[in-house]
């Protein structure tokens, strides 16, 4: 039997080790144990049928900051930049995108010289400058094994689907795979499949410093601890989150990026830690990522953080690949 676990929490995150009664614990799984790859098979066809047709995206001179603030209101990681007026793909920006501009990646060099770090003139550029061009998509009609194996093979988060003409029609995301076992018992657990050895942040770590290390080590999200226990994890899209408030904007006065990002990185985190075990099984992990729209779940084993199951991780236990 698995379980769903819910931390209910306090401001500024919840220490999992104190309080036990704080945890609900309800079955999700009812069902028999079925046939892991013969689940999936039922869903053989056009990746269309599963994915997003109604796409958000932009144009390449569309500011930074009007990108931001969409990305932030409709919780999206990434978003398709097309041409304004043929509404062909000519790119895409991510969440981990915007950190690396923010975060001493190569994009950051951009704000350095051209605006000599002042965040607020570098937001306002336009985002054909820091988006990527190199777009992998794939044609409209493709089968949902394609869009599987590319996703799997060039370690992306999505892949927009286009018409002939590279027409953009459709975007199919890494959870959209979740769906596929979404509450079904697939016989794999948590523990095979979770990533492990987790690089962790204090929470009187700076944004500035977190959003680094998301960039060095291409993470989406950091764990984050206070007296070593776990209080809540930060993802790339809560800092995104931060600016596309507007929250880090008061904290300028001259304008430097480093003025938005010295806060600690504890003031992001939220009220609930939803946390998994090693025991459960994945189609129950992969329904409370849904169920609640997040893209991780720690992993607990005996009040300690054994490592934290990530959308990629699940997209990998699918094609069986660790």
């Amino acid at each position: 039997m698995s379980y769903r676990q819910k931390n209910t929490g306090n401001p500024g995150g919840t220490d999992i080790s104190k309080d036990p009664k704080a945890y609900s614990m309800e079955s999700t799984m009812d069902r028999g144990n079925v046939n892991f790859k013969a689940h999936i098979a039922q869903h053989e066809g056009s990746m269309m049928a599963v994915a997003t047709k109604d796409v958000v995206c932009a144009n390449p001179t569309t500011p930074i900051i009007d990108i931001i603030k969409k990305m932030s209101k409709m919780h999206f990681k990434h978003m398709p930049i097309v041409n304004a007026g043929t509404s062909k793909l000519e790119g895409i920006i991510t969440s981990v995108d915007i950190m690396d501009l923010l975060g001493g990646g190569e994009r950051s060099l951009f704000l350095e010289k051209k605006f000599k770090g002042n965040l607020l003139s570098a937001i306002n550029a336009q985002v054909r400058y820091i988006m990527e061009h190199d777009v992998h998509s794939l044609r409209n009609d493709a089968h949902i094994k394609k869009a599987f194996e590319l996703m799997i093979d060039k370690h992306i988060g999505c892949v927009p689907l286009v018409d002939n003409d590279g027409h953009l029609e459709a975007i199919c995301t890494e959870r959209d795979f979740l769906t596929f076992i979404e509450g079904v018992l697939t016989g794999k657990k948590v523990e095979k499949w979770q990533t492990r050895n987790v690089k962790t942040a204090d929470a009187a770590t700076s944004i500035w410093d977190v959003a680094r290390t998301m960039v060095e080590n291409e993470f989406k999200r950091v764990p984050i601890v206070r007296n070593n226990i776990l209080v809540g994890v930060v993802t790339s899209s809560d800092i995104l989150n931060y600016l596309g408030t507007g929250e880090a904007f008061e904290k300028l006065t001259t304008g430097n990026v480093h003025e938005a990002f010295d806060s600690p990185i504890g003031n992001l985190l939220h009220n609930d830690l939803i946390w998994t075990i090693p025991d459960a099984d994945l189609g129950e992990a992969a329904e409370i990522m849904l169920e609640k729209s997040i893209g991780c779940l720690p992993v607990i084993k005996d009040g300690n953080l054994e490592g934290i199951l990530t959308e990629r991780d699940i997209l990998l236990a699918l094609a069986d690949k660790q």
